[in-house]
């Protein structure tokens, strides 16, 4: 089993500027860059053309570590506190769920922890200190 922890960096449409100046003033390398547009498109909430641009995610090679950065969702709203958060990485589903059961005591459930397209089980909580943390499931290789 393996945990790994990584800033997560969530703007409001400005992910993509961001990610140019980190390579410029920080030597960032991209490891992976995906638009929600690049992503599957739910036919119930269609996406505009300005929305499909947005970064959904990428992985940043700062020295000798990773950082996240990503738009946030149409209509997702980001609040002070939120835009800096930690992603926890595991490659078990089960080891997820009891991270993702542990931090909700006492917290809020910013998103209920579930298989998506990228994932087999990712949530976010914002813990009872108010510190926001993403799990993420790597798929079986």
């Amino acid at each position: 089993m393996s945990l790994q922890l990584n800033c997560f960096i969530m703007l409001d449409g400005h992910a993509e500027e961001a990610i140019e100046f980190y390579e410029k003033s920080l030597g960032a390398k991209i490891l992976f860059k995906q638009t929600l547009g690049e992503g599957p498109e739910n036919p119930d909430n269609p996406l505009s053309a300005d929305e499909k641009k947005r970064i959904a995610h990428s992985v940043l090679h700062v020295g000798e570590t990773e950082i996240m950065v990503s738009d946030t969702a149409p209509g997702q709203p980001l609040q002070r506190g939120n835009q800096v958060n930690i992603c926890i990485t595991t490659s078990d589903t089960e080891v997820s769920k009891q991270i993702y059961t542990a931090l909700q005591q006492d917290g809020q459930i910013d998103l209920p922890l579930e298989a998506t397209y990228f994932s087999p089980a990712y949530g976010m909580i914002t813990d009872k200190f108010g510190v926001t943390f993403q799990i993420f499931t790597k798929r079986p290789q």
